[in-house]
C-alpha cells in the first residue's frame, strides 16, 4: 500500500487540484485514479489560465467555437464543460459507490463576480443546470457576498464548493450559511442532502508571513490555523443545530485542505499534506504534490480535534505582532484579485488564440 492509499485508507479523500485536455486524453488521471486513490478534481481560474495557454491542446475545440461565434466567457465555460463533464463521468462510479459522499469535480463560478450576490447565484444556477450530472460542485468564493449567495444556492439544491477561506471564523461563516440553506430545505419539505465542501487555503499563510518571523516559526501558521479550523468543524458536527440536520438526511460539509504544495523549497514537499492527515476531510493537491506523497509521503499521525499545539503555535505568532484576523482577510481580499487577475489572463489568452485560428483557417480557405 502506497502512501497515498494509505490516506485514502484513513478516511480523508484525495483530489487533484489540476486539471487540463492532456490529463484526461492520455490516460493519466484514470491512472491517478486507479493507483493513487484520488476521488475528486478541483479547478479555478489560474488552473485553468495555465492549462489553455501552455497548451496547444484546446486550439482545434477554441476555433470550432470562435468560427461559431463564440467568444470570451461563453467560449471558456464551454470549454470547461467539456473538461469537467468528462472528469465528472470518470469520477461518477465513485460518487455512486459512496453514495454521494465523494467523486466530485468543482467548476468556479467567474472571479469577477465575487461581490455580487445575485450574479454569484444566478451564474451558479445556470452553470450548474448546463453541466447535467449529481456529482458537480459549484465553486463559490466565501466572500461576504458569497456567504449570502451560498444559502441561497444550497436552498436551490446546488452542490457548493466554498473557496478561498483562511480562518476558522471564515469557514464557520460559511458552514452556517450551508446550515442555513439546509434548514430551508427541510422546513420546505426538500431533500436535506446537497453535497458541499468547504475549502481552507494552507500554504498562503506561510508565504505571507515567512518575512515576519524567526526560522522556527516559519512553515507552521498555515498548519496550525488548520487545526484551528478542523477543530471548529468537528465541535460543529457535535453540536445540536447540525445533529438535527444530520436526522433529517443532511450530509456533513466536508473540510478541504486547499493550496497544499509546499511553496518554500527548504521545506519537506509534502509538509502540508503529512501534517493535515483527517478522517472525513479532502486534500486537494497539485499533480507534483500528489506525486511527491505517492513516493516518499508518511502518513504519522492524525489531525488532533483538540486545542493544543496549534493553539500554542498561533500564541507565539500573535505575540510576533502577527494579527491572524487581520491576515485571513488580507489573504481573502488577495485571494480574489489573483483569481480576477487569472481570469482576465485566460480571457485575453482564449481572444488571442480565437483570432490565430479563425485568421488561420480564412487563409487556408
Amino acid at each position: 500500500m502506497n502512501a497515498t492509499q494509505s490516506l485514502h485508507a484513513l478516511g480523508q479523500s484525495l483530489w487533484l487540484d489540476q486539471i487540463t485536455r492532456d490529463l484526461l486524453n492520455n490516460g493519466t488521471l484514470a491512472r491517478y485514479i486507479r493507483d493513487l486513490s484520488v476521488t475528486g478534481l478541483t479547478s479555478n481560474p489560474t488552473i485553468f489560465d495555465k492549462a489553455i495557454s501552455d497548451s496547444h491542446s484546446y486550439d482545434d475545440a477554441i476555433r470550432n467555437l470562435a468560427l461559431a461565434g463564440e467568444s470570451g466567457e461563453a467560449l471558456f465555460f464551454n470549454l470547461a464543460l467539456e473538461d469537467l463533464g468528462q472528469a465528472a463521468d470518470m469520477f461518477r462510479p465513485v460518487h455512486e459507490a459512496t453514495d454521494g459522499i465523494d467523486g466530485w469535480v468543482s467548476l468556479e463560478v467567474s472571479p469577477l463576480i465575487a461581490n455580487d450576490t445575485a450574479a454569484t447565484v444566478g451564474s451558479a444556477g445556470q452553470l450548474h443546470a448546463r453541466m447535467r450530472r449529481p456529482n458537480v460542485l459549484i465553486k463559490i468564493p466565501g466572500t461576504q457576498a458569497g456567504i449570502s449567495a451560498i444559502e441561497q444556492v444550497i436552498f436551490a439544491g446546488i452542490p457548493v464548493n466554498v473557496t478561498l477561506l483562511f480562518s476558522s471564523e471564515q469557514y464557520v461563516a460559511a458552514a452556517e450559511a450551508y446550515m442555513r440553506g439546509l434548514e430551508r430545505r427541510v422546513a420546505a419539505g426538500l431533500d436535506a442532502r446537497v453535497g458541499s465542501v468547504a475549502s481552507i487555503f494552507v500554504s498562503r499563510w506561510d508565504v505571507a508571513v515567512k518575512d515576519r518571523v524567526p526560522a522556527e516559526l516559519r512553515n507552521r501558521l498555515g498548519i496550525a490555523i488548520a487545526m484551528q479550523t478542523y477543530q471548529a468543524y468537528r465541535a460543529l458536527l457535535a453540536g445540536a443545530r447540525w445533529q438535527k440536520l444530520a436526522a433529517a438526511g443532511a450530509r456533513p460539509q466536508r473540510v478541504l485542505w486547499a493550496s497544499t504544495g509546499t511553496k518554500d523549497k527548504a521545506a519537506r514537499d509534502v509538509l502540508y499534506v503529512e501534517a493535515l492527515a483527517a478522517p472525513d476531510t479532502v486534500n486537494t493537491m497539485p499533480e507534483q504534490t500528489l506525486l511527491a506523497f505517492a513516493d516518499h509521503g508518511r502518513v504519522q499521525g492524525v489531525l488532533s480535534e483538540t486545542a493544543g499545539d496549534g493553539a500554542a503555535v498561533l500564541a507565539d505568532f500573535s505575540r510576533r505582532g502577527i494579527d491572524t484576523a487581520a491576515l485571513a482577510a488580507q489573504l481573502q481580499r488577495e485571494g480574489a484579485e489573483a483569481f480576477a487577475t487569472s481570469w482576465r489572463d485566460l480571457m485575453s489568452s482564449i481572444a488571442a488564440k480565437s483570432a490565430q485560428t479563425v485568421s488561420r483557417a480564412a487563409q487556408q480557405r
